[in-house]
């Protein structure tokens, strides 16, 4: 590693280069701006030993893929994808940065509605045939699938008035949008989907306790059993392919829902049969499992929602990409703070930057408003606040008052 003095591979990727390249604290300042994504990979890569080369993607600049190297351990392995997908975060920052993506966005909306009315359609031409399934069959594990649809289509459409009462705001009743609506809706329709499994749970077993076998089905009613389960699992399993690609959460909700109907359709199906076949209590015990299975999955994503609900911390990952932003950004010597949390699905942002002291109200304003611009076009930030001071040693401006119950008697 001779004559590459600042070669060490565990520095920030944002980090001065070349220490010697600048004899001022402003003209490192006007240096760092111009640093490009290109600039940095070559720099990051020009320090790799030859084991990590051999992962390197010619075609694909910010893949690379150690899965067969085995002279790396673990943790360098995560290190370096770890700083590789930084790279490829910075990159999306100048895609942005360049670019309009208003006609994008709007053939994206209009995909995530066709999705939906698809799944609502869906929905409702198989809550009609499990209902003859159940009636057919009289199967408690079928039953059980058979309420799961049911309720996914009032879920559904609590699902479908979420995304409307979103497009349609009054700016004086929601002068922020209505996106907090998004988890609001998805924590409705993850409470009753965990409502159903506590019910199914209940009703098999009793059907346990009662020790209460049901009559077994004729080849008639076999027929019609597996006609019906096996066409609802195949649509379901469509759907679930067509849904999850969407980065809309109302849509990746009804994703998460098809892939959980192709589990309590197949586990159903097998219950039912294997119960009528050979031991009447598989049946219900298959049930138990379709409930357990319901409680778990809607539990979390409840709490995963909630949790976006309460202004938790962006992670480091995302703050690096607003860092990487502000710090290319003309005219500024000091970037003082970078702060996002969750307040919804998306993530707001607030950034402290030092001006000139003497730089003119204009020009301050433009440049605030232009770094809030670009921040709000990327795609993880709702809104972006940006706070104009002419120094960085100040104390801190805001104060978060914690009132605590009197613990004392």
């Amino acid at each position: 590693m001779e004559g590459n003095s600042g070669s060490d591979p565990a520095r920030p990727l944002l980090a001065n280069r070349d220490n010697n390249s600048a004899e001022n604290g402003g003209q490192r300042s006007r240096l760092s701006r111009r640093i490009s994504v290109s600039s940095l990979r070559a720099s990051f890569t020009s320090k790799f030993p030859d084991k990590v080369r051999s992962g390197l993607d010619s075609e694909s600049p910010f893949d690379v893929d150690l899965s067969s190297t085995t002279a790396l351990s673990k943790g360098e392995k995560e290190y370096y994808e770890r700083q590789f997908a930084t790279l490829k975060s910075f990159d999306e920052v100048d895609s942005v940065e360049s670019s309009d993506c208003i006609e994008e966005s709007d053939e994206e909306q209009a995909q995530q509605e066709r999705a939906m009315k698809i799944s609502n359609y869906a929905n409702v031409a198989l809550l009609i045939l499990k209902i003859y399934a159940t009636v057919r069959s009289g199967s408690i594990a079928i039953a059980a699938s058979t309420l799961d649809s049911l309720l996914d289509l009032m879920a559904g459409g609590i699902l479908w008035f979420t995304h409307l009462s979103m497009k349609n705001i009054n700016i004086y009743k929601y002068p922020i949008g209505k996106l907090r609506v998004q988890p609001v809706g998805i924590i409705i329709f993850a409470a009753i989907m965990a409502t159903l499994g506590f019910q199914v749970l209940i009703t098999a077993v009793q059907q346990l306790i009662q020790n209460s076998p049901a009559e077994m089905m004729t080849t008639e009613q076999l027929i019609w059993l597996y006609s019906i389960m096996i066409f609802a699992t195949v649509v379901k399993l469509m759907l679930w392919l067509y849904c999850r690609s969407s980065g809309n959460k109302i849509v990746r909700a009804y994703a998460d829902d098809h892939h959980f109907d192709v589990v309590t359709n197949m586990v159903g199906l097998v219950a039912a049969v294997l119960g009528d076949k050979y031991y009447w209590w598989i049946d219900p015990v298959g049930a138990i499992l379709l409930a357990i299975y319901t409680i778990t999955n809607w539990s979390h994503t409840v709490m995963e929602n909630a949790v976006s609900l309460v202004g938790q911390s962006a992670p480091p990952e995302v703050l690096q990409k607003l860092t990487y932003l502000v710090i290319r950004h003309p005219r500024i010597k000091r970037v003082d703070t970078v702060r996002a949390h969750t307040f919804g699905v998306l993530y707001f942002v607030e950034v402290d930057i030092e001006l000139p002291e003497d730089l003119p109200l204009k020009e301050a304003h433009a440049i605030g408003e232009s770094l809030q611009i670009k921040l709000e076009k990327l795609p993880e930030v709702e809104r972006a606040f940006v706070h104009l001071d002419f120094e960085c040693d100040h104390k801190p401006e805001h104060s978060v008052l914690i009132k605590l119950p009197n613990n004392q008697p």
